[in-house]
């Protein structure tokens, strides 16, 4: 019988069945699969071989420690309800390792709730997607109490291949913020990079062997530029949640009264996406704006007589 905690996952989607299955892989048993769409939590607990459940208080009570995946701020409030079914009910002496990209304040938030309960609470912010998620390989910032991350440290670095502890509650969700800020902006900037090049009748290949070896280059170029020459948009990191944490970005510099024109920009290009009915294309859709053939045409503007 192994002695390496029972994990249990909750939100089921790409990332969390992936790291389901990664964790398998390296010996820790998964027992408890849930996710709002049952279906998801089924076909996840198939592949990890574990249970899938319909209450989030049957995850707390199986599993030793949670992994929670989830989409936003009241997604997270809702996992962590102080009534009704949450994953606090029973959760005395459990630990909760929560990924999901939300508001410092959120991670901040739910550790109390946790440590209320008698159990404990880490931020695992992820900079990397699904492939890394399945190979082991994904850069995690951690948040919380520096003891309970040394404590489930082992776990963590089967899950990743750089590992970086940022600070208290709340620090890893601000750095991961400024992260997908900055890899929002390059995407855009990309995205219009491109376009332009495209509507001056540049060869878009030769533009992007050019980007590469110079100022232009980025990490989002290697990742991102071809799928927006190729109108490729299979969905790694969706507009949507390009959108939400850009706006996460936002919320912290109103607090500090900080104004940040080209994340504002970004932010606002990405919830074009949303109105045109794009949200759910990789955040390389962006460049369906910028190209004329593309949905970019019904924005430009009138020619002045």
């Amino acid at each position: 019988m192994s002695t390496l905690p029972r994990i249990g996952i909750v939100g089921a989607g790409r990332m969390g069945a992936n790291i389901a299955l990664r964790l398998k892989e390296v010996g820790y048993p998964i027992a408890a699969v849930y996710d709002v769409a049952p279906a998801a939590a089924q076909a996840s607990a198939k592949e990890s071989g574990a249970t899938a459940y319909a209450k989030l208080a049957e995850v707390t009570k199986h599993a030793d420690v949670i992994v929670t995946v989830v989409t936003d701020d009241a997604a997270m409030g809702a996992i962590f309800a102080e009534s009704g079914d949450s994953l606090l009910d029973g959760a005395n002496g459990k630990l909760f390792v929560n990924c999901a990209t939300v508001t410092p304040a959120v991670h901040v938030e739910t550790q109390r709730r946790a440590e209320a309960r008698g159990a404990h609470s880490l931020e695992a912010c992820m900079a990397s997607s699904i492939t890394q998620a399945r190979n082991g390989t994904l850069y995690l910032m951690i948040g919380g109490r520096r003891d309970v991350f040394e404590s489930i440290k082992p776990m963590l670095e089967k899950m990743s291949s750089s590992l970086r502890y940022i600070g208290e509650a709340g620090r890893a969700a601000q750095v991961k913020a400024l992260v997908n800020m900055v890899m929002n902006i390059n995407t855009a900037g990309l995205a219009e990079g491109l376009g332009l090049g495209d509507a001056l009748g540049l060869d878009l290949s030769m533009l992007r062997e050019v980007f590469s070896q110079t100022g232009a280059n980025s990490r989002v170029l290697e990742t991102d530029g071809e799928d927006m020459q190729n109108r490729d948009h299979s969905v790694f990191f969706s507009a949507e949640h390009a959108a939400k944490d850009s706006g996460i970005a936002l919320a912290l510099a109103r607090e500090e009264d900080l104004a940040l024109p080209l994340a504002q920009a970004t932010f606002d290009q990405f919830e074009k996406m949303k109105a045109l009915g794009l949200g759910q294309l990789d955040k390389s859709g962006v460049s369906e704006l910028t190209f004329l053939a593309r949905h970019g045409q019904h924005l430009k503007q009138p020619t002045k007589a």
